[in-house]
């Protein structure tokens, strides 16, 4: 017999449990938003500032939202806070992580979203898909979708994962997305890391990527094989 969860308590709401119990809730932004009270940007930054405190008011509109989740919500929302506790503790203690990160091939017929490193990059990659590292407790699609709108000023929505490698280059842990185009101009918003942002004819990307460097499943979905 399943025993309840026991209930959370969260004495203040920072971005990282709000985005916590977005997810146990199974909830989009927008879902989120509404049911808060809030604009979806709001959620958005919540997601991208773990560590911002949430303001009073809506830190008694989360309380009251977490209160009126079911028990495996409860229990969801549980277990994401104790993988991330876990994985601080570990990275506390010394323990070490591979490095991880999220790309998103974003398509727009009949192009493809490339960003151009600023400087060469070590592991000699220059033009590449918008990428993002993936924390731990991260939830790596979400990561792509949310890089490639702070890089590109691009939304987009994964459509499919297309599988993950060790990057041949890099050594990092790559997981692959295949995104579809929702809204947005592409402008340049990193300026640091990227000297350009721009849509490319898939035809062409071998162009801009060497072919040998592009993962197989990429090429097969570019090509309208996936």
């Amino acid at each position: 017999m399943n025993q309840p969860a026991r209930d959370t308590v969260i004495d203040q709401w920072t971005g990282r449990h709000a985005t916590a119990l977005q997810a146990a809730l199974r909830m989009s932004q927008d879902e989120m938003a509404a049911l808060i009270g809030v604009a979806k940007r709001t959620i958005a930054s919540w997601s991208e500032r773990p560590d911002i405190i949430i303001r009073p008011e809506l830190q008694r509109a989360l309380d009251t939202a977490y209160s009126r989740a079911d028990e495996p919500a409860k229990l969801r929302f549980a277990r994401q806070l104790k993988a991330d506790d876990d994985a601080e503790a570990e990275a506390a203690a010394g323990g070490a992580v591979a490095l991880a990160v999220a790309i998103a091939v974003v398509t727009k017929e009949p192009d493809v979203l490339l960003v151009c490193r600023r400087d060469a990059d070590p592991s000699g990659i220059d033009w590449q898909f918008p990428a993002g590292i993936v924390k731990p407790g991260a939830t790596p699609s979400t990561v792509a979708v949310r890089e490639t709108l702070a890089e590109t000023g691009v939304h987009c929505t994964v459509r499919s994962e297309l599988g993950s490698r060790v990057h041949p280059l890099s050594g990092v842990n790559a997981s692959y997305f295949l995104c579809d185009y929702l809204a947005g101009e592409v402008e340049n918003r990193d300026v640091i890391e990227n000297t350009t942002a721009l849509w490319a004819p898939k035809e062409d990307v071998t162009r801009f990527i060497p072919k040998q460097r592009i993962y197989a499943p990429v090429l097969r979905a570019l090509e309208g094989e996936e």
